[in-house]
């Protein structure tokens, strides 16, 4: 779905008469009994929600119905939620024509305007109906009544409900096709169940692209099996996936909605493959491994056929691996090349990706190379001035927007942030909300953005507390972004929401930073940073 088409749906789901549960309507629903404020506490913030007079309370006798085996997959996944804190069976089963005391998972029904991803949601005393043309609308909707029930439904084990759902109705879609986050597994490695954790935390955000950063200079965390030292020796004492262990990576995130999508960093970052194979230096010889933070100072060797054939290897196994449409080649900081030598590997380099039947995405600086128009370019300089996109938008090629002042997850919050960089200044939670990916870039039409996508780079990260640290709580912010109407985003009302969030992270024992931008429950509002 296009950008314009995107918001043409937008119009037409607010063409419903739905109101949005912002203070003043919840200020009357009070008045008429219908849910505080504390109850619609939904982020992201969804395109259309009206509080009801209607809750439903989930007990021992309710059901979990679907009708489809895509429905299936997502009803059990919903069970698998709930049961755990709740103590309750919560059997899953195909309509029974009762229609009562029941949660309702339907692929039938739904309005073309919802698109793939869109679902409505409805709530009545006798349960709860979600809605959508296909299991990943399905998906999104559940995460939205996981966030509609009191956040103990997070608990691993057996709580004290009452489970009341209270009583709303839900026209949903997102504004953006492409939401993603990614994460740089290469300069320090994380392994298969962080990663599944860290996927966990997107999808619970409707966030619906995971872009994993697998190779660099400091190591090489993905099993080629043509070039097997890339992994055994550039791996070095971090660690690598095997195949196997990459293959279930890709289909946990599948299973949650969200397409992998594998970078493999080239022609500069690539001091890992260097020391694994010395056939990728101009002379032959094998580098030392490196664990530095200092980037521009390596090069694959431009004018030996090894290089491609290499890199053909490379970009065959990992199509090979996975399904999803996109494979990112780096293609930033290339200190070493001219610009000729960088273009004549580029154009290599992406008819490589082409020819397995991939859709090349490079950092913004692919475009010098003057790729084909499907070559996707990631803007992550923070300026918001671009000939160099203003001239790729206008050629045709999409864009997606990660710029490093507003969207780097891994930029400290402030100057007291032990953790993180600092290149483009500080980012608060409110510089990661307080940005349009569709207008950032001066001259480039919102037609252009598949999304934003906000990358978390680990040359500070050593742990996953360290991740989650600066992950939380900035991924909601740019979830929002992604899937929110542009004319409905408002700090003020954010920040109420996202405080919400904060206890059930607690409960899921996140290590998330306590900005003092956010009045979080049982705290004070502070002007700090």
């Amino acid at each position: 779905m296009t950008s314009v088409s995107r918001r043409q749906a937008l119009r037409s789901i607010a063409g419903t008469g739905l109101l949005w549960a912002g203070t003043g309507a919840s200020r009357a629903q009070r008045d008429g009994g219908a849910p505080s404020d504390d109850a619609l506490t939904v982020v992201p913030r969804p395109a259309e929600m009206a509080p009801t007079r209607a809750a439903y309370e989930i007990t021992d006798e309710t059901t979990i119905m679907f009708d489809g085996s895509g429905a299936f997959h997502v009803a059990t996944a919903l069970a698998d939620l709930l049961r755990p804190a709740t103590g309750f069976e919560l059997p899953v089963d195909r309509p029974t024509g009762s229609g009562t005391d029941t949660i309702s998972l339907t692929l039938d029904g739904a309005p073309p305007t919802l698109g793939d991803e869109g679902y409505r949601l409805g709530v009545t005393d006798s349960g709860v109906t979600i809605r959508a043309a296909e299991p990943a609308g399905l998906f999104w909707g559940v995460q939205t009544l996981r966030q509609l029930l009191p956040p103990s439904v997070e608990a691993d084990s057996e709580r004290a409900g009452p489970w009341t759902v209270p009583g709303v109705q839900i026209r949903d879609a997102p504004r953006f096709d492409y939401r993603g986050v990614h994460l740089d597994v290469a300069r320090h490695f994380f392994d298969v169940d962080a990663v599944k954790q860290y996927i966990d935390y997107l999808a619970a955000y409707k966030i619906n692209h995971f872009h994993m950063h697998l190779t660099d200079d400091q190591g090489w965390r993905l099993m080629i099996e043509s070039w097997p030292r890339l992994a055994t020796v550039g791996g070095g004492e971090g660690g690598y996936y095997t195949q196997a262990e990459f293959r279930d990576l890709v289909r946990y995130a599948a299973d949650r909605s969200i397409t992998l999508v594998p970078e493999i960093d080239v022609p500069g970052h690539t001091n890992a493959a260097l020391a694994s194979y010395g056939e990728l230096n101009c002379d032959g010889q094998p580098t030392d491994l490196y664990t530095g933070t200092e980037v521009g100072f390596s090069s694959l060797c431009v004018d030996r056929e090894e290089t491609y054939e290499f890199f053909d290897d490379v970009i065959r196994e990992v199509a090979a691996l996975t399904p999803g449409p996109y494979v990112h080649i780096g293609g930033d900081e290339a200190e070493e090349l001219s610009e000729a030598e960088y273009a004549q590997f580029m154009d290599r380099a992406v008819a490589i990706v082409q020819n397995y039947g991939k859709r090349p995405v490079g950092w913004y600086q692919v475009l010098n190379a003057d790729p084909p128009e499907s070559t996707v370019a990631q803007y992550w300089n923070p300026s918001r001035e671009s000939s160099l996109l203003e001239a790729a938008a206008d050629a045709g090629h999409e864009l997606l927007m990660s710029p490093g002042s507003r969207a780097f997850l891994d930029i400290k919050y402030n100057e007291g942030t032990e953790l993180g960089l600092s290149w483009p200044g500080f980012t608060s939670v409110r510089d990661a909300y307080t940005w349009d990916p569709g207008a950032y870039v001066d001259g480039v039409d919102e037609s252009a953005v598949m999304g934003p996508e906000a990358p978390l780079w680990s040359e500070t990260l050593e742990t996953f507390d360290d991740v989650e640290f600066m992950l939380f709580p900035r991924l909601p912010a740019i979830a929002e972004l992604g899937w929110s109407p542009a004319d409905e985003t408002d700090w003020s009302d954010f920040s109420e929401r996202l405080a919400a969030q904060g206890p059930r992270w607690d409960i899921l024992d996140v290590n998330f930073y306590r900005s003092p931008q956010v009045p979080w429950p049982g705290g004070e509002r502070s002007g700090g940073i």
